[in-house]
């Protein structure tokens, strides 16, 4: 698939502003939906095969520079990435272009070392849907989100690799 295709739709998607709605409780751990999320850059796009989603990771601003600077292992403190996920949808008007579809979640990681030093320096959240309801039923919920992060360890346990930009 060509980012020809996709980034402009996720870029359209992520920078408009959401409709008002009601306040969205903070994940199991306490951490709160970032309110501006919606204005943050972008730092990578991916697709996942195995379950058919698109992927847009943004980034504060500490995180987008640190990505366009090379600077992320480690990642520095304060920053925090955010993912939103949408199922694979077809543009109408445009049959061979995948857009986003169906909100899944969208989630989030934290990068301070001292608050979360038990999860590789990272605390993390994620909201499902569109509805935007906390996933997990305790704090305990972060261990699953770092159990799969572990294999990244030596990409201080981070997946995305920031998008090339000219």
């Amino acid at each position: 698939m060509s980012f020809r295709f996709v980034l402009p739709a996720l870029l359209l998607a992520v920078s408009l502003p959401g409709h008002a709605q009601a306040p969205v409780p903070p994940a199991p751990n306490g951490i709160p939906l970032p309110a501006d999320y919606r204005n943050w850059r972008v730092i990578a796009v991916s697709q996942r095969t195995d379950n058919n989603t698109l992927r847009v990771i943004t980034g504060n601003d500490i995180a987008v520079e640190a990505a366009r600077a090379g600077r992320t292992n480690p990642w520095p403190e304060g920053a925090v990435l955010g993912k939103v996920v949408w199922k694979l949808d077809k543009d109408p008007l445009w049959q061979p272009a995948i857009v986003p579809g169906e909100v899944v979640h969208i989630e989030f990681m934290a990068r301070d070392s001292k608050k979360y030093a038990a999860t590789g320096n990272w605390g993390y959240s994620r909201w499902l849907g569109a509805s935007l309801k906390p996933h997990g039923k305790d704090a305990g919920f972060a261990q699953e989100c770092f159990g799969c992060h572990t294999v990244a360890k030596g990409k201080d346990y981070v997946f995305t690799r920031p998008a090339p930009m000219p």
